[in-house]
């Protein structure tokens, strides 16, 4: 059985802004392109379990101020599902990311672009066999026209470059991420129901510490983070783009629409990430950009659209 979502809280243009997924969702998807392009830069210049580990309880601490009254109401419906909170920290927060960004260490951007590009399938996957939700027809269609969009800008249009690509452990690792992402995703309506604040607080709570032993292993094995002006920048960014914003903008539209009608979103991060080579590093906008927006934007209002079942 399905849980609503809580009711919208806040000041006039938090409640427009709190009931507007397709906004929500694509705000997620723009926020993330920015992290996987910046995991990319710092990848050997910040371990990985660490800075996973620092992200969730740097998200934890800005929010608590916030949090705070929210948690303590909520505490007896977070007791009553303890498991299952721990269990999404685990997979949504703690695992998820700290293998996301140790898989960056090895494999490509295209590759990691191309396997995340499967991401709605394995929300489709769990939802079916945890709860027998299945994909409507629209639903199925936005997601093959949005993928073979994002194929054409990853692949710049030659789809013949697909028999080059070869994958490495990296590339695995990244995979089981958007699996345990994609488990995340298809749970996240079963949450109990309690404020936002009170969710995201306590995840990234519980995240940080499941990390802090893998953290420490990388401190003891001489992987230690340089506090410079990269790192400051990066660290940044990751607490409030990705981290405290998206994750509060992601659960709130799959609590809206479902999470089988939200993954398609994944398909934007690409598309924001290509268009931020464009716009920041000088990259020719090309036909097969065009060509690939136009096949994702359709594949997401398709999979999208309010006639469709979540």
């Amino acid at each position: 059985m399905t849980i609503s979502a809580p009711k919208p809280t806040g000041s006039a243009p938090g409640h427009w802004l709190n009931n507007q997924p397709y906004l929500l969702l694509s705000l997620t998807s723009l926020f993330w392109a920015g992290n996987i392009v910046l995991a990319r830069h710092v990848g050997s210049h910040v371990p990985p379990i660490t800075l996973t580990t620092i992200r969730w309880l740097g998200v934890f601490l800005i929010l608590l101020p916030f949090a705070w009254p929210h948690l303590k109401r909520d505490w007896p419906a977070l007791r009553a599902h303890l498991p299952l909170m721990m269990f999404l920290s685990l997979i949504g927060f703690a695992f998820n990311n700290a293998i996301s960004y140790w898989a960056m260490q090895y494999t490509e951007a295209l590759n990691a672009l191309l396997i995340q590009s499967s991401g709605p399938l394995f929300v489709a996957l769990w939802s079916l066999v945890l709860f027998g939700v299945r994909l409507t027809g629209a639903q199925l269609a936005g997601i093959a026209v949005s993928l073979a969009g994002v194929l054409t800008i990853i692949l710049r249009g030659d789809f013949a470059a697909l028999a080059t690509i070869t994958f490495n452990k990296g590339d695995l690792m990244f995979a089981s991420a958007l699996v345990s992402f994609g488990l995340y995703s298809a749970l996240i309506p079963r949450r109990p129901v309690i404020h936002q604040l009170s969710f995201i607080s306590f995840t990234t709570c519980c995240g940080a510490f499941m990390l802090m032993p893998g953290a420490l292993w990388e401190f003891f094995n001489g992987a230690t983070l340089k506090f410079d002006a990269l790192t400051l920048a990066t660290m940044s960014y990751i607490l409030i783009f990705p981290s405290t914003l998206a994750y509060l903008f992601f659960n709130r539209g799959v609590a809206l629409i479902g999470p089988n009608r939200a993954a398609p979103f994944f398909h934007l991060v690409p598309v924001f990430g290509s268009a931020m080579a464009i716009l920041l590093l000088g990259e020719m906008l090309q036909l097969f950009h065009l060509i690939g927006y136009a096949l994702v934007l359709a594949g997401v209002i398709t999979a999208s659209r309010q006639g469709s079942a979540k």
